[in-house]
């Protein structure tokens, strides 16, 4: 026990200052869209342009281009909760229809084949089959957080758990952490968007 503790305070210790900054932005960013705040967008788009230059170092392709699709989707996002209908209007909380879930079955299946062919195939990652799933949970929740859809919260979920220990197993001991954060606030974050949008119907 002594000896994990060792090993989890020399990496963090070891912690680079970018990856500092970016787990910052990062829980920053999940607390604001806990809020409904538009400000989840900027603090985001910084924590994704770190995390690209990190991935890379590491060798987690899928996340590195994960990061690259959330700047896309930040800026995207980032318009579309302050547009509706075609105006200058804050767009509300809502649930995803029947046609949109099977949508996201669809592109679940579809991301993951693409990603776990092209790791395994022509890249050198040594967790192919998990860095392509969480990359296709963290694409479904990052177009469903754009799209202001409760159930974004719910892939949030799913993909930080799995993304702990695989953060620990690259010896990113603080991002690790960052996604024990990330865990609480989706958990957080799903209660009160249901409580909203319930609040809003009733």
């Amino acid at each position: 026990m002594a000896d994990l503790f060792n090993i989890i305070l020399s990496n963090i210790q070891e912690t680079s200052l970018i990856e500092v900054f970016a787990v910052f932005f990062g829980i920053l960013s999940v607390w604001f869209a806990r809020k409904e705040n538009i400000l989840v967008f900027p603090t985001g788009i910084i924590s994704v342009l770190l995390y690209v230059y990190i991935c890379v170092g590491v060798k987690l392709y899928a996340d590195m281009g994960i990061n690259a699709f959330y700047f896309i989707m930040s800026i995207y996002g980032w318009y579309n909760w302050t547009h509706q209908n075609g105006k200058i209007e804050e767009r509300s909380i809502s649930r995803t229809t029947k046609k949109e879930k099977s949508m996201v079955a669809i592109a679940l299946v579809i991301f993951f084949a693409i990603l776990y062919y092209v790791l395994s195939k022509h890249t050198d990652s040594n967790v192919p089959i998990v860095d392509s799933l969480t990359t296709s949970i963290f694409l479904i929740a990052m177009w469903l957080m754009a799209l202001k859809k409760v159930e974004n919260w719910t892939f949030w979920i799913i993909g930080n758990i799995i993304s702990i220990p695989l953060y620990i197993s690259k010896d990113l001991m603080l991002t690790s952490f960052q996604f024990v954060i990330f865990l609480i606030l989706a958990i957080m974050g799903l209660i009160e968007w249901r409580k909203r949008i319930n609040n809003s119907i009733s």
